[in-house]
């Protein structure tokens, strides 16, 4: 009965990173410039998740965080030539570039891991009820 916590526990470390991810995309989706103040658009970021072997046993396995990717994606251009972030020249003179950051697909995402983080909770929870209840048994 261990294990189902360790899988459980698994879950809700890589659904909070998930999350993590989701809510940072949704902070910068108006950042137009990078850490150095340089005009560049934010880039949306997304977990990729990998089954872990060492965790669970008897067929079950765990999830862990493999990375967290970095979208390339191109940006959204909107024309405003006063903004200090609009190109100066070339092809998009006069246009600012915007992350690429779907507000819509970003709270859905969001929704689904909070609902996946929710049930690791209840597996957790059940998994120890399912405990106490064997060792009033055994007593």
């Amino acid at each position: 009965m261990f294990s189902a916590f360790d899988i459980s526990a698994s879950g809700l470390a890589a659904q909070r990173i998930r999350m993590n991810a989701q809510s940072s995309n949704i902070a910068n989706i108006s950042t137009t410039h990078n850490e150095r103040g340089e005009p560049e658009p934010y880039r949306p970021r997304f977990v990729v998740f990998q089954t872990d072997e060492g965790v669970g046993s008897h067929g079950a396995s765990g999830v862990r965080v493999a990375s967290v990717e970095v979208a390339d994606v191109e940006p959204i251009w909107r024309y405003d030539p006063h903004h200090p972030d609009a190109a100066t020249e070339g092809p998009h003179a006069g246009y600012v570039a915007y992350p690429n950051v779907n507000m819509m697909t970003e709270f859905t995402d969001a929704l689904e891991a909070a609902r996946a983080y929710e049930a690791n909770l209840g597996v957790i929870d059940i998994t120890k009820d399912m405990q106490n209840q064997t060792l009033r048994i055994l007593a």
